[in-house]
């Protein structure tokens, strides 16, 4: 199977839609691309069928996001308890890293109110991933009202919940958008990262001068999965150094996989594409 020359670190792929649906023929298609990992939903069920095929599981994501970080007490109480027993029953069947983005409920309310419910959460939740030997990987897409997304976000929620189970899903296409330094992010948040999505953003040099960061472009259309400036790609075709990401990590004796999230319009959106776009970033992430 397929591994990065630095770190020796397992590549593989996380679940879409489409094609990708059919779990049975698209692990049978991993296999041979050499793909050895796969990320999967909410159905701890598939945790199985990955593993009985002679595969990894990535991560699973987690049972409920917004729930977790509604203003609302019994409801937060209530999700913590659903997610507690969808993580043992998921650790049990030998998947352990679960995916999930700060979004808040109600992102009308305060970022700093929205931010102390997602610490009470994540307090109430931390006990039951330790037990089980779990762990929540954020996400930082900086979605609406998103949280965790910033070095300043991740510092202040580390230093409120100092659980081991609470981690971080290190994804440098968000970071490159926000203009956020992807490496020495990793470099301070390393010994928190449980799991890492091989995906990449190119700064579009030309527009960033004719529309800047702030507003949208008054008549270009954005691309897909981009914006006027900036859009998401395969490993490869952006502005991440992946061999010095594969350096941190390894310096920092990290044991996960680097699992490639399929977000660029050169290649989404037939299946075909998809699987030549999800091959090219993988060759490429395993020469490095």
């Amino acid at each position: 199977m397929l591994k990065t020359q630095t770190g020796n670190f397992s590549i593989g792929i996380r679940r879409g839609g489409g094609w990708q649906s059919d779990l049975p023929a698209l692990l049978e298609w991993a296999k041979s691309e050499e793909l050895g990992v796969v990320d999967i939903g909410r159905n701890a069920d598939e945790i199985k069928q990955v593993r009985e095929a002679g595969l990894q599981v990535g991560s699973v994501d987690l049972l409920e996001w917004q729930p977790l970080f509604s203003p609302d007490a019994a409801k937060r109480k209530d999700s913590v308890q659903k997610n507690a027993e969808y993580i043992a029953k998921s650790c049990g069947l030998g998947a352990k890293k679960f995916f999930l983005v700060v979004l808040p409920e109600d992102p009308t309310k305060s970022r700093s109110e929205n931010f102390g419910y997602a610490v009470e959460s994540f307090g109430a939740l931390a006990p039951s991933l330790e037990a089980a030997g779990g762990q929540l990987v954020i996400e930082g897409w900086p979605g609406p009202g998103a949280l965790c997304c910033t070095p300043e976000t991740y510092r202040a929620l580390f230093n409120e919940c100092g659980s081991p189970g609470i981690g971080i899903n290190y994804d440098p296409s968000h970071l490159l958008r926000m203009g956020i330094d992807p490496l020495r992010f990793l470099k301070e948040f390393a010994p928190r990262v449980g799991h890492v999505h091989g995906k990449d953003t190119e700064i579009l040099v030309e527009d960033l001068y004719e529309y800047g960061t702030e507003q949208p472009a008054t008549f270009k259309e954005s691309p897909a999965f981009g914006a006027s400036a900036w859009r998401y790609t395969i490993p490869g075709a952006g502005g991440t150094n992946w061999g010095e990401v594969f350096r941190i990590l390894e310096a920092n004796e990290y044991q996960g996989a680097v699992c490639i999230e399929l977000e660029d319009k050169d290649y989404n959106g037939s299946e075909a594409g998809e699987k030549l776009g999800f091959v090219r970033g993988a060759r490429f992430l395993s020469a490095r």
